[in-house]
């Protein structure tokens, strides 16, 4: 177990409602790190990528900074956008 697994564990037990819902968000902050990973990579800016999804600069910047909420077809479009695609799994 990691330093931090422990460190979870332990403040879990402290101060349960802190931590309630920590596995989802940061699967949503991974999610928008990944999209800002992808656009950084591609050498685009948030708003060459809101002018090929056909919004703005604000609504891409939110998709990388709180990344909850996004449809498929959103993501998809944002992967097609910095010449990637979409790989979803369930498990």
């Amino acid at each position: 177990m990691s330093d931090f697994q422990k460190y979870k564990k332990k403040r879990a037990k402290q101060d349960p409602k802190f931590w309630s819902g920590y596995d989802e968000r940061l699967e949503t902050f991974k999610l928008g790190l990944m999209l800002k990973q992808a656009r950084l990579e591609s050498g685009l800016t948030q708003e060459e990528i809101a002018q090929s999804l056909k919004t703005t600069k604000s609504v891409v910047s939110r998709m990388e900074n709180h990344a909850t909420d996004i449809r498929l077809s959103t993501l998809e479009k944002f992967a097609k956008a910095v010449g990637r695609k979409i790989n979803v799994t369930l498990s």
